[in-house]
């Protein structure tokens, strides 16, 4: 059975809930809606295990029935997942949510503008005409954004900034964790010169950290499993042993939801992100086949031997997520 080795340590996260006992809202409501507001501002991400319903309850001063109604509701959704013995984890970053609501925003500011514009008696076909002139507007300021992508590995980098430039005409360009560790006066000019900074979800508190002093907005993008990645890994035997290395617990648990959602679950895999190569080569020893997320090919690569077959977990940009980039970025005043 796929399992969780313990060189992974996950710890408890805590959590800042106020649940209003005097309020007309059901309890266990008002823990979901909190607890799916904390996911989306980042507070709890995914992989971070949650409190036990018991811990939950005697914290917040109420039954478990509470706290096992909005936990299972959430498992129902996907935002939650729980393993035997193990607890209950994120398992899901609420894009979807956040694209739900942006086109709820926009609906809601549509009909008053254009309740505004019949009040005004502005006709249907002018309303029409100023929101496609407008659109147009915004869409060539888009033409004229410089935008930063900053991923672990240089490779993955070039593709998802080659994907943003497809997709959105903006011009972006790649750089790399370690690149913006170094600090080079090119790196500094770079950022200097971009109005925006675009990372995958479980880099963007790092990107922000470092680039902190520059003052550039920093926008999370989600990323989903390639398809032939998870092909290729469905046609290998039942009794193969996989070796799954990555760099962070969110890669990770993005990378497992992935596999039970294709339905391979099941597979003897082990998951790891250890740095220690002897730790490394002990896995990838014990085992058939290494997956490894981009970050880690090189490392895994050194302590392999040659007969060890290694496949890279793919991932490409969540087009959901980057049509909300594209409403974010429509939001901000970049200077011209």
């Amino acid at each position: 059975m796929s399992n969780l080795i313990n060189l992974i340590n996950f710890e408890v996260v805590k959590i800042d809930i106020k649940l209003d006992k005097l309020s007309s809202v059901p309890l266990y409501i008002q823990l979901k809606k909190q607890i799916m507001y904390l996911i989306k501002e980042d507070t709890l991400k995914v992989g971070n295990k949650m409190p036990t319903e018991r811990e939950l309850s005697e914290s917040l001063k109420v039954s478990r029935n509470t706290i096992s109604s909005a936990y299972n509701e959430l498992e129902q959704e996907g935002v939650l997942r729980s393993y035997q013995g193990r607890g209950t984890f994120v398992a899901e970053d609420t894009n979807s949510w956040k694209i739900q609501n942006v086109k709820e925003k926009i609906t809601k500011f549509i009909d008053l503008a254009f309740e505004e514009a019949v009040e005004t008696g502005i006709k249907s076909d002018e309303f029409l005409e100023i929101v496609t002139r407008r659109v147009k507007e915004k869409t060539n300021m888009m033409k004229r954004i410089n935008a930063v992508y900053v991923e672990c590995n240089i490779e993955q980098a070039k593709m998802f900034s080659e994907q943003l430039m497809e997709s959105t005409d903006m011009n972006v360009i790649p750089l790399t964790i370690n690149d913006l560790k170094d600090g080079s006066q090119k790196v500094k000019d770079i950022i200097e010169n971009c109005q925006v900074i675009i990372a995958t979800f479980n880099h963007v508190n790092e990107v922000i950290s470092i680039t902190s002093g520059f003052g550039k907005e920093v926008i999370g993008l989600a990323i989903n499993v390639d398809l032939e990645t998870i092909v290729k890994i469905a046609r290998y035997p039942q009794n193969t042993r996989f070796a799954f290395i990555c760099i962070s617990n969110q890669f990770m648990f993005k990378a497992r939801s992935a596999l039970e959602k294709a339905g391979l679950g099941g597979i003897n895999i082990q998951y790891s992100n250890t740095k220690n190569k002897n730790e490394l080569k002990k896995i990838t020893n014990n085992s058939d086949v290494i997956i490894v997320s981009p970050g880690r090919y090189d490392d895994v690569k050194e302590v392999v031997s040659s007969d060890k077959r290694i496949l890279e977990f793919v991932y490409n940009l969540d087009d959901s997520s980057v049509k909300a980039l594209k409403s974010k970025i429509i939001e901000l005043k970049y200077k011209k």
